[in-house]
């Protein structure tokens, strides 16, 4: 057994995820991708995804599987895949190359020794395998490779996980770049040693070059193609079953079914499925605790990292995505790839690859509160956000104002609001003072659930702030257009908004803190703002 040749890793790490609580049974991917090569004669699959999707774990899977390493039938045919009546045709009967490309040699500093590790590596291995063919341990691999193949006639699968991470090194230049993808040219393309050739990373191959390197590839992302969608996050049903091991085998369950739906839920594949980041759920369920386990390693810089080009463009769209809207767009998955994203469609195209929002229906969205506290800080920390940042900052005065009732302070922060220049504080609706009041209200985010139109009592409210702390304040807002603030709180009133507070009859109350009925208004006349705050 080799070091990429039938290597023992892929198995070692798969054991070790299907050994854990939470986890989930995806091997049917194996089927498809099998299905791909025996019924449809594709034998390149180029797997896309945002970082921490579970790109590795499901390559791991895919070399443990097919690799002559181990023996991995007391592993698989405890599985989903084992139900396939061929299953046992494949299951490690095959010669596996694995690659990660995100693993680099000690005190590496140029291409040239980052490439020549993995191309001696496998050189070696065939020597190793193959003692009766003649290897040039010091040759191209590919010649090594079709060498093996016309004596032997053996085939080999390659699974490549984090083709990409080499364009995220300090040492790769754009001359570099060309010399990897004909690397990748020359081992695949073309090749009759290749039986099958299973990628994966975050970047897309489309239009990444020019010229036609790695074209044989057909790629499958989250956002166009809808094969393999279900592989890679967690669905609902998956979800709910994790929850119900979580509720089994925790001994003081802290967290609720709806705070991993709202935490960790809010992506979309293309078929319009919704999906939960896997590793955010799972780190969540193993610790008892809400965190922000995805974005915890990419600070709010990250994001700013995208839209720092186009600032002016893009603030308004940030504040109506952060109200809960979203923002139509035309996603073009090469624009991840530019090192200058200037337009918008290119900024948000790259955050979609990347993660940091979701794509549905022709439109972008902050996908849920794991990402909306990472785009709140960016709005409250970056000066450059202009009178973002700076209604962003005020909102800290507006959360102490409504909770202490001091409504000048409010009407006085509102007039601030109305003030500034920005095309989304027009308030020709009530669409657009939504946008401006979870504005003023963004710090009241890091204590609250903030839900916009949501369902309470007999009837949906414009917003509705949970307390993270069930002893808070509540607060339930309603807003009026050429109204009265005493209107607002009167429906508020009529509609029992309050009542999501209350808890079913019978039942313990769910929040100890006082309920705070604020209603604010807006004359398109006089150009005022009134507010007014009860206790219900």
């Amino acid at each position: 057994m080799g070091k990429y040749l039938n290597s023992m890793v892929p198995f070692e790490m798969w054991k070790q995820i299907v050994g854990t609580r939470f986890f989930v049974d995806k091997t049917l991917l194996l089927e498809e991708v099998l299905n791909t090569v025996e019924t449809d004669g594709q034998r390149f699959l180029c797997i896309t995804r945002p970082r921490r999707f579970g790109k590795s774990v499901m390559a791991n899977m895919v070399g443990a599987f097919l690799g002559k390493a181990s023996d991995s039938e007391n592993i698989f045919c405890e599985l989903a895949i084992s139900e396939n009546a061929k299953y046992k045709k494949d299951l490690n009967q095959h010669n596996v190359i694995f690659i990660d490309f995100s693993r680099v040699p000690r005190d590496c500093s140029s291409y040239a020794q980052y490439m020549n590790r993995i191309q001696d590596g496998i050189n070696q291995d065939l020597k190793e395998a193959y003692p009766e063919v003649r290897i040039d341990v010091s040759g191209t691999v590919w010649d090594n490779l079709l060498e093996v193949f016309e004596k032997t006639k053996e085939t080999f699968v390659f699974v490549i996980d984090e083709w990409d991470a080499v364009f995220h090194m300090p040492f790769i230049t754009g001359d570099r770049r060309q010399e990897y993808l004909a690397f990748l040219r020359n081992l695949l393309k073309d090749q009759a040693y290749v039986k099958l050739a299973y990628m994966t990373g975050v970047l897309p191959i489309t239009k990444y070059s020019s010229g036609s390197e790695l074209n044989m590839f057909v790629e499958y992302d989250m956002t166009v193609m809808e094969r393999f969608s279900s592989y890679f996050g967690f669905t609902e049903e998956e979800v709910n079953q994790l929850f119900g091991v979580y509720l089994n085998t925790t001994k003081t369950p802290k967290i609720t079914k709806e705070d991993l739906r709202i935490w960790y839920d809010g992506y979309h594949t293309a078929s319009g499925e919704r999906l939960y980041n896997p590793r955010s759920v799972v780190c969540a369920l193993s610790n008892n605790q809400l965190a922000n386990y995805w974005t915890s390693s990419g600070p709010y810089d990250e994001i700013f990292f995208y839209v720092r080009n186009n600032i002016e463009d893009i603030r308004d769209d940030l504040v109506l995505m952060i109200a809960g809207g979203g923002i139509e767009a035309e996603i073009q998955n090469y624009a991840a790839v530019s090192m200058e994203l200037n337009t918008k469609d290119e900024i948000y195209s790259a955050m979609v690859i990347y993660g940091l929002l979701t794509y549905a229906d022709g439109a972008v969205y902050i996908p849920n509160k794991e990402l909306m506290d990472k785009f709140r800080e960016l709005l409250m920390n970056k000066e450059s956000m202009g009178y973002v940042y700076r209604l962003a900052n005020e909102s800290k005065r507006m959360l102490a104002a409504t909770l202490c009732g001091d409504t000048d302070t409010m009407a006085e922060i509102l007039e601030f609001a109305h003030n500034t220049e920005s095309p989304v504080l027009s308030y020709n609706s009530e669409i657009e003072l939504s946008a401006v009041v979870n504005l003023v209200y963004l710090a009241a985010r890091d204590k609250y659930r903030i839900e916009r139109e949501d369902k309470a009592g007999k009837g949906y409210v414009d917003f509705i702030f949970y307390p993270e702390h069930k002893a808070s304040d509540a607060l339930i807002l309603e807003l009026k257009v050429d109204g009265t603030p005493e209107d607002a709180i009167q429906q508020i009133k009529d509609k029992n908004y309050a009542l999501g507070f209350k808890g079913k009859l019978g039942e313990k109350q769910l929040y100890t803190g006082r309920i705070l009925a604020v209603g604010i208004s807006y004359s398109k006349t006089t150009k005022k703002h009134s507010c007014k705050i009860e206790v219900l």
